[in-house]
């Protein structure tokens, strides 16, 4: 296990960890809900020898501060943390990015604002909030599967998701696919990095700040802000591949409908007989997709 490391970054002390020679090519590997640094623990052992790996906890998570109030977990806050995260490790260098889940909104956030700074683009079951958006006003089974997010925002979120040491927080994990990777141990590692003071409310106000809108059936809303963008802010510019684990039920595949419409080089490869937790489910699978990727001749 590597050693954690922390840096001070956008104001916020950041806690990281870093994999593989220092001299290696640069890869920042993203998280999501409700994981940590951790989340991407499985693929940095397949790649440490190729890629100088770094895992943060990201704003709110596990030993990351956690500022108070919703508006400060706005994507912009976010993806200014990664940025100011990379400067401090490797100043003035670019670097490889990779997101899964949440990790991968703040991904594609990076890959709008400096798309200069990041040499390739890999996201792995999470969606471009675009095509998020529109597969959640027009494909009602995707409009039900995001039905949890109501649940995350509310008032009492914190209070139902701790009950019974987090019953409901890793019954929603087995929501989204099958988690045969969860052994006991690792149980109780996220369990600690969800106890850590105000990090759950922290990893909810993720929720609470996003554009995202998820409509009841009877709401009838097909609009929203993140529609209203002009296609250049929306843009993925650099080459892109696409990780999809086949069997995710909380992202369906219409949520890549028009994914084509908004980068400019893109592959997407589909792994069967996993899901939402594809990097624990077929981390070799996901670490040679990524490898061969990311060591393409630019």
């Amino acid at each position: 296990m590597t050693e954690v490391q922390s840096v001070e970054a956008n104001g916020i002390e950041i806690a990281y960890e870093a994999d593989g020679p220092e001299n290696a090519p640069l890869l920042l590997c993203l998280h999501g809900f409700p994981e940590y640094r951790a989340g991407w623990s499985d693929i940095a052992s397949i790649l440490n020898k190729d890629f100088r790996i770094i895992r943060p906890d990201q704003r709110g998570y596990g030993q990351t501060e956690k500022p108070q109030g919703v508006q400060s977990y706005r994507t912009r806050h976010l993806a200014a943390d990664m940025f100011a995260l990379m400067e401090s490790v490797a100043p003035g260098e670019t670097f490889f990015l990779a997101g899964h889940d949440w990790g991968a909104s703040v991904a594609y956030a990076m890959a709008f604002s400096k798309p200069e700074l990041i040499e390739r683009l890999v996201i792995v079951n999470g969606p471009h909030p675009v095509t998020f958006q529109q597969a959640i006003f027009h494909d009602e089974k995707q409009r039900r599967a995001s039905s949890y997010i109501a649940k995350l925002k509310a008032e009492d979120a914190e209070e139902r998701l701790t009950e019974n040491d987090y019953e409901r927080l890793l019954s929603m994990m087995a929501d989204f696919s099958a988690c045969p990777f969860l052994s006991d141990e690792k149980r109780q590692s996220y369990k600690e990095a969800w106890s850590q003071p105000g990090a759950l409310t922290a990893m909810l106000n993720w929720y609470r700040a996003s554009p995202i809108i998820v409509p009841n059936d009877e709401d009838g809303v097909e609009d929203a802000p993140l529609l209203n963008l002009d296609d250049s802010l929306v843009q993925v510019t650099m080459p892109h591949l696409v990780i999809w684990g086949e069997e995710d039920t909380a992202l369906r595949p219409s949520v890549l409908k028009g994914l084509e419409d908004h980068v400019d080089d893109l592959r997407k490869v589909f792994i069967p007989g996993a899901g939402h937790w594809v990097l624990h489910e077929k981390p070799q699978k996901v670490a040679e997709l990524m490898r061969a990727f990311l060591k393409e001749p630019s």
